[in-house]
């Protein structure tokens, strides 16, 4: 039962900190077609909040 514990404590957070550091550098990288549609989204609320300064953006 103490190898089981000692095993636990030593591999489990080296695993946690492998999953968070995968899921990290998976989650980080975005498309050029995504970036290039949330610039035009910013550009368009941008235009919009200039045009109708009494518009509530719904952030």
């Amino acid at each position: 039962m103490e190898a089981v514990l000692s095993f636990a404590t030593v591999i489990g957070p080296i695993l946690l900190l492998g999953a968070i550091i995968w899921a990290w550098t998976r989650n980080r990288k975005t498309s050029d077609r995504v970036d290039r549609k949330a610039e035009q989204g910013a550009r368009d609320l941008q235009r919009e909040l200039e045009e109708r300064p009494d518009k509530k953006a719904d952030l």
